[in-house]
């Protein structure tokens, strides 16, 4: 279950994040930077703590929400950014 759940985690974080305003700041500091350390460091870090963040309010609100709730919640605010979106590119 742990292995699972880590591998689908990994595989969605990273697919989420390829060509993300996230990476290609990174990579507009890293340009300008002589030093890799600071940039893989300070990039590293950050997307830790976004993460942790993320993962303990998860958890909170799940103690607190069924997760039937947290399912239609979640649907429904993804429908309202789908349409924002659909509507604000036409």
């Amino acid at each position: 279950m742990f292995l699972k759940t880590f591998l689908t985690t990994f595989g969605l974080i990273f697919l989420a994040e390829l060509g993300d305003k996230t990476q290609l700041a990174t990579m507009s500091i890293a340009s300008k930077n002589e030093k890799f350390l600071p940039v893989i460091l300070g990039a590293t870090l950050a997307l830790i703590v976004s993460s942790l963040l993320a993962v303990s309010l998860g958890v909170m609100i799940n103690q607190h929400i069924p997760k039937y709730y947290i399912n239609i919640i979640s649907g429904i605010i993804f429908i309202i950014i789908g349409v924002w979106i659909l509507f604000d590119i036409a």
